[in-house]
């Protein structure tokens, strides 16, 4: 019964979230810079590089380079693995990131699209990343369809990549 009442709340948020997308409230108003465009390195999954730029997405968190997970009482490096499964589905193509600020470390917080198809939203539908709900809720949806069909990190157990950064 908790679980089925923590699913309904989740899913509300979602909902919420994909509203507030809808009608442009994810983002602060007036923060709209000019995209940055071109092939990418992977620094790790939720931080990338274009020309130079240092571009961290927005709105997701993925674990760490040397996080570990566990699933099936089995430790995995879920970092390392949500870094190449990026590199992977990004592939050779050219991405699309729109500025919407920068973070504490001077990177470029950026929506990043290969074609339509958005590199975060991707990320944490995969449980390769989780949805930064500190900063926006747009990735809730995803992150509650990770969970329910126990994809990527939300197989096991885990500490959200917030938790891991500040124990290490």
């Amino acid at each position: 019964m908790r679980r089925r009442r923590r699913l309904v709340l989740v899913l509300v948020l979602a909902l919420l979230a994909g509203a507030a997308a809808l009608v442009g409230l994810d983002g602060p108003p007036g923060s709209r810079r000019a995209d940055l465009v071109g092939r990418v390195r992977v620094v790790d999954a939720d931080t990338l590089e274009i020309a130079g730029q240092r571009i961290r997405l927005d709105a997701a968190d993925a674990p760490e380079l040397r996080q570990d997970c566990e699933r099936g009482g089995v430790t995995w490096p879920c970092g390392r693995d949500a870094a190449e499964a990026l590199r992977q589905f990004i592939g050779g193509r050219e991405l699309r990131c729109e500025p919407r600020g920068r973070d504490r470390f001077g990177r470029i917080l950026a929506l990043c699209r290969a074609g339509t198809e958005d590199i975060a939203a991707w990320l944490v539908s995969e449980g390769l990343a989780v949805a930064y709900t500190r900063y926006s809720w747009r990735y809730l949806p995803q992150e509650a369809v990770a969970r329910w069909h126990r994809r990527g990190v939300w197989g096991g157990r885990f500490e959200t990549p917030e938790e891991w950064r500040r124990r290490n």
